[in-house]
């Protein structure tokens, strides 16, 4: 199993699949189509049926059942995309057997090395082999770890007729990392009772709590006048930015904030006197805190409206996602199944919310109760991204495991 994954993973992050925001198309960038075709051909090898791609690259597949049992139908899934805040092309996957738990040079000629100091999580993987980037990219292995590992316990179940299960579904979606991973899913034509993103971090995560997500654009009309007569009549766009930005609550950010404390990021601030514009995303577990959170923003602008004039401030206000488990408690019991598969193969449970979203929090809203487990990866999303190849295999044999619980309960 070990060889079989390190050479479908390092294929897979070879091809460059970040998405594109600016892209009006599904999938957004070329690359993903790609590789979604490649899996397409991957399936039908592997020997999974129903493999069907459609107009907007959601590929799904189906293991047939083998048991006499009535058993719901569940699904694995995973997206394609790599994310954009740091560059997925030409990555060049480095191995490290029998990790030494010293640093890492990632690369020698750039003088790139991924320290113990810097990475205390790094005493985790003594022993392991690991997959790292050159230094220049990201990995990839958000998300496709999560693909590798569903392909290859599907390959498993298939060569291992003996282990009993139910009807699975696979499917392989675009542009999680830009938001619209589900906006396009047909739950109906997967047909699945209940699912599961392969998506998460470091051993043993469970995750079935999301934040609730929305997007503010503010848009912030200035007057540019020559500086030297500009007294009384200068508008300038950018001071009013400052000043409604610092009218939010200064510790309730990103990088003073963590577990299940929500908080305001300024993703982009983009200006000059005449015309500036502000991108946040605000993000709380909590739906009452969400709205207030929401409600805060919309008190600001109409404020400085009412201060600078009704047509200075522009703000466009739209929510993203919601929490999870809103969905997902009434089904609880896939989560229990998750973290008795986990146990039974000696994993100990990391059940923690998820300081973000995945597909299953819309997917969850759309009919699909969907939790997120573990790949394996750490540092996702920059040049420090790395996966084990041991916990790939502990996640690729979670999946199976929960496959044959399923089967066995009902």
């Amino acid at each position: 199993m070990k060889n079989e994954l390190i050479e479908r993973f390092t294929s897979y992050v070879k091809i460059d699949t970040q998405s594109d925001e600016s892209s009006d198309t599904c999938p957004s960038t070329e690359g993903q189509w790609e590789l979604l075709r490649m899996l397409v051909e991957e399936l039908k090898e592997i020997g999974m049926e129903e493999v069907t791609i459609d107009e907007n690259g959601y590929v799904m597949a189906t293991l047939p059942s083998n048991t006499d049992k009535e058993v719901p139908t569940i699904g694995f899934l995973a997206h394609v995309d790599t994310a954009t805040d740091f560059t997925g092309k030409n990555v060049n996957p480095q191995i490290i057997e029998n990790y030494d738990g010293g640093d890492i040079t990632l690369n020698e000629a750039l003088n790139v090395v991924m320290s113990t100091k810097d990475f205390p999580n790094l005493a985790n993987y003594k022993g392991h082999t690991l997959i790292t980037t050159d230094g220049t990219t990201l990995l990839g292995a958000d998300n496709k770890a999560g693909i590798t590992e569903i392909m290859t316990a599907m390959a498993y179940l298939i060569q291992h007729p003996e282990i009993k299960h139910g009807k699975v579904r696979v499917a392989f979606t675009p542009d999680e990392e830009i938001g619209r991973g589900p906006h396009k899913f047909d739950v109906t034509a997967f047909n699945a009772k209940y699912a599961y993103t392969v998506d998460g971090g470091p051993l043993g995560e469970l995750e079935y709590e999301s934040f609730n997500a929305a997007a503010a654009k503010i848009t912030i009309k200035g007057n540019n006048i020559h500086p030297g007569s500009a007294k009384d009549k200068m508008v300038n766009s950018m001071k009013i930015a400052m000043e409604l930005h610092n009218q939010l609550p200064a510790q309730e950010a990103p990088e003073h904030t963590e577990g299940y404390e929500g908080f305001y990021h300024l993703i982009s601030f983009n200006g000059e006197v005449e015309q500036t514009q502000l991108y946040y995303i605000i993000r709380d577990h909590d739906r009452e805190k969400f709205n207030q959170r929401k409600a805060t923003i919309e008190s600001i602008v109409q404020s400085l409206n009412e201060k600078y004039g009704n047509e200075t401030i522009q703000l466009e206000l739209k929510d993203q996602y919601y929490n999870m488990r809103e969905k997902i408690e009434p089904v609880f019991e896939i989560v229990e199944i998750a973290k008795q598969a986990m146990e039974s193969l000696d994993i100990k449970p990391v059940i923690k919310p998820i300081r973000g979203g995945t597909d299953g929090s819309q997917l969850s809203f759309m009919g699909l109760p969907t939790p997120n487990i573990f790949t394996g990866g750490e540092n996702f999303h920059g040049k420090y991204e790395f996966i084990s190849v041991d916990n790939m295999i502990k996640a690729t044999k979670t999946i199976i495991e929960i496959t044959k619980l399923f089967e066995q309960k009902a």
